[in-house]
Formats: structure tokens, C-alpha cells, sequence
């Protein structure tokens, strides 16, 4: 039973919750099935013996910061794994030479798994959930199934901060935009690593266009300082006080990574393989080349225009936003972050953490609901975590430099795509709900001209 079945349980218009643990004390049942299912899940990776290049390399950007060393030289572990990251992130990474390799990594294991659990109780926070169900219970029940989804699984696999980034975004999508920090957790991801700037795009759009209605009727100067404007401004200026602090810092790694290894896309690594499960990743298989070229500018900038409308449009209309909280829109959300994933040159299948809160989302659409409408939304949100959590990426031939991803036939293609397939279908689901939602006589009008009356 998961914690959204959970919920449903103990929904008093389904009856009452049955005798028993379960029933008397959710909280303890789920952090016990929570505590069961990590050491499980911790002992496996270690029979596995998970190596955590990612961590390694991060450690080795650290010792190199301290030794004075060139950032974007440097290569680490006998994967020869380069330094991809701005150099913000290497001065974050400094504290890992204080520690030996086992305590390392047994700190970024617990780390990685108490950010998994913030990741969740972020999630369901953005959904409005639970409703009828201690949000602890909900957040640990969940979580005991979710980190077996193979973008967490290799997270923890290569010590990744992708969980971290993730609970940065949430964090502020999450608070009130009026909170005069609102924006800044986006700003220090962005600084981290690039591609979750797109979420101060989002908001300056989406801040323009109300801002836009304001103005119109007759908000006056007011306008200008919407809460979403100034939540990309608080983002805006937290990335560009990372990126001012390592040129200050690092000046030479500055002054080379925003002139020289920002633009070199294929320096991570090779386009084509299995673990890039983005839209160019996606396209060099399918056109069985190493370089896609202009197909995958004309997708990227079709799909990053089209995500970003929905995304907006989302924001706008208060699709998916939870009810007496403040701050966040659960499809905004999940729509602009698989807009980023598909859109990136690289996203590596550990990217896609944001699985997380996209089943969680599907989940909170179908307790919303009764009967066969229900009963789509829960089979939606089960097919959507069954792909994640069943591998199927890497049932295809996938050996490293042997290119063999561009040999693939239909079959392989559709395995080694399930992620850029899920987000698309995201994008289209994002739509399908916007548009049946302006359908609704008087349902969207009303909720912007009362939305704009509360801010003027």
C-alpha cells in the first residue's frame, strides 16, 4: 500500500481505517517499512559495490581548489572523468578532502537518502498532500518505494547531487513568493549546475504576463513588483553571486569554463550512449549518428518553447496548486523540469530525479477524483513509476566507446528512450489538462480575475 492508498484509507468519506498498526499509528508503520526498505536498499548497493566515480571526481575538484590547480585539466579516477561543472561547485566541494573515501561515501549515501526524503515531502507539499494523513507518514511511506526509481538508485550509485539540486528548486517553489528570499534556491542550483536556471525563466515569464494583466486593469505601478518577478530577480541575483564569488576565487577556472567549457557540450561525454536520456541523446540514436545537428536544434527549440507555454500557463491558471498553502504550482513544476531534462545537450538518467515528484503528482490527480477518472489517473501515475523503476534503459546493448547504441533496431530505440517518451508524454498530459480546464465555462477567467484582484 502506498502512502497516497494510505491516505485514501483514512479518508473518511471511504470508511473508516481499519484495526492495527496501520491504522492506529501511520507514522511509525511508515517509518518502519521507510527504515526496512533503505537498508535494504543500502546493503545492495554495497553488495554491489557502487562505485561513486561521480563523488570521486567531486572530491578531486576539491584537493584541486586547495592545491591551486587548473579546475578544467584536471581528470579523475581511471574513468579519466573531466570537471564539467562551473566552478561555484568546486568551492562547494572543498570540504570533501576533509574526510577519508569510506567515510565519504558513507556520508553521501545518508546524505543523498535524508534529501530523498526532502524531496518527497516537498513534493506532496506542492501537491496539497495528504490531506487526511500525517504529512511524515505520507513522506516516509513514499519514500520507501520511490528509492528504488533507477534515477535514485544511480544517484546513490555515483554519489551524484541531483537530489540536492532538486530540494533546492522545491524548496522555493514551495514558500510563499512573497518571502523576500523566495528565488534564492534556485539561484544556488543554477549555480551549481546550469540547467535548473530554466525555472527563473518560468517565473519571469510567467511574472511578465501577470504583470501584463495588472497593468491592464488599472494596477498601476504595482505591477511591477509581482511576486514572480521578484522571485526571478532574488533567483537572477543568487546566480550571479556564484558566479561573481569563483571569479574571485578562482579567476583563471572563471574566466575559462564561461568562455570556453560552457559551450563544449560534448566534453561530458559521448552523445548517443544509453545514459543520456535527452532529446539530442534521443535523436543520435534514432538517426544512428553521433551529432544529430540541426534536428536537434529544431526539436530543442520547439519543445523548450512549447514546455516553458505550458509551464506558464500552468503557473497562470493555478493548475495543480495546493489548497491554503502559499507559494509553488505542482504542473508548473514537473512541466518546466521535464521541459530542462529534454532540452539539455546531456541529461543523464540520474538527472531525472524529478520522477519523484512527477508520480507524486499523478498520484495526487487521481485521489482527486472518483470512478473511471480515477482509475485513469491511478494507472497513469502506476505505468509512469514502473517505467522508472524497471531499468528497462539498460536492457539494450550499452558497453562504453563500443557506439553501439548506433546500431540499434525499433525495439532497442523505444527501451533506450523511456525517459525523453515519459517527459514528452508529461508535456502532452500538461496540455491535455490546460485545455479541458479552459473549457470549463467561467473556470479559468474566474480564478485569473480573482487571482488578479488579490494582487492588486
Amino acid at each position: 500500500m502506498t502512502a497516497l492508498e494510505l491516505e485514501a484509507s483514512t479518508d473518511p468519506r471511504r470508511g473508516r481505517s481499519g484495526p492495527g498498526l496501520l491504522g492506529r499509528h501511520p507514522t511509525r508503520a511508515a517509518a518502519l517499512a521507510c527504515l526496512v526498505s533503505f537498508t535494504v536498499f543500502w546493503t545492495v548497493q554495497r553488495l554491489a559495490h557502487v562505485t561513486m566515480l561521480d563523488l570521486m571526481v567531486y572530491r578531486a575538484e576539491g584537493f584541486t581548489v586547495r592545491n591551486g590547480g587548473s579546475l578544467y585539466d584536471m581528470v579523475a579516477t581511471s574513468a579519466h572523468l573531466p570537471n564539467t561543472y562551473p566552478p561555484f561547485a568546486a568551492l562547494l566541494f572543498t570540504p570533501l578532502t576533509l574526510f577519508g573515501v569510506p567515510a565519504m561515501r558513507t556520508l553521501a549515501t545518508a546524505g543523498n537518502l535524508a534529501l530523498l526524503l526532502a524531496v518527497v515531502h516537498l513534493s506532496l507539499r506542492l501537491a496539497g498532500r495528504p490531506r487526511h494523513l500525517p504529512r511524515p507518514a505520507a513522506t516516509l511511506a513514499v519514500s520507501a518505494l520511490l528509492v528504488w526509481c533507477e534515477p535514485v538508485w544511480t544517484t546513490l550509485r555515483y554519489g551524484q547531487i541531483n537530489l540536492l539540486l532538486t530540494a533546492l528548486v522545491l524548496w522555493d517553489l514551495t514558500r510563499k513568493d512573497t518571502h523576500r528570499l523566495a528565488g534564492a534556491g534556485i539561484g544556488i542550483a543554477a549555480g551549481l549546475k546550469l540547467t535548473p536556471a530554466l525555472f527563473a525563466v518560468l517565473l519571469a515569464l510567467a511574472g511578465a504576463v501577470r504583470a501584463g494583466q495588472l497593468l491592464r486593469s488599472g494596477a498601476g505601478v504595482r505591477a511591477v513588483r509581482h511576486p514572480w518577478l521578484r522571485q526571478a530577480a532574488v533567483a537572477t541575483a543568487t546566480f550571479l553571486a556564484t558566479a561573481l564569488l569563483s571569479a574571485l576565487v578562482l579567476p583563471r577556472d572563471a574566466h575559462r569554463f564561461w568562455t570556453e567549457i560552457v559551450f563544449a557540450a560534448d566534453r561530458v561525454g559521448e552523445v548517443e550512449i544509453t545514459a543520456n536520456q535527452s532529446l539530442r541523446g534521443a535523436l543520435a540514436r534514432l538517426l544512428h549518428t553521433h551529432d544529430p545537428g540541426p534536428a536537434w536544434l529544431v526539436a530543442v527549440g520547439l519543445t523548450a518553447a512549447l514546455g516553458l507555454a505550458l509551464a506558464a500557463a500552468a503557473l497562470l491558471r493555478g493548475l495543480g496548486a495546493p489548497p491554503a498553502e502559499g507559494g509553488g504550482n505542482a504542473w508548473a513544476a514537473v512541466t518546466c523540469a521535464a521541459t530542462a531534462l529534454l532540452v539539455s545537450p546531456i541529461s543523464w538518467s540520474h538527472h531525472w530525479v524529478w520522477c519523484v515528484p512527477m508520480v507524486i503528482l499523478l498520484g495526487s490527480e487521481a485521489l482527486h477524483r472518483t470512478g473511471t477518472a480515477a482509475r485513469r489517473w491511478w494507472a497513469a501515475a502506476t505505468a509512469l513509476g514502473l517505467l522508472f523503476c524497471s531499468f528497462a534503459l539498460w536492457w539494450v546493448p550499452h558497453r562504453w566507446h563500443r557506439h553501439e547504441e548506433l546500431h540499434q533496431n525499433g525495439v532497442q530505440m523505444l527501451l533506450s528512450d523511456v525517459y525523453p517518451l515519459a517527459g514528452l508524454a508529461l508535456l502532452a498530459l500538461a496540455g491535455a489538462r490546460l485545455w479541458r480546464r479552459g473549457r470549463r465555462p467561467g473556470k479559468s477567467s474566474g480564478h485569473s480575475t480573482a487571482a488578479a484582484g488579490r494582487e492588486a
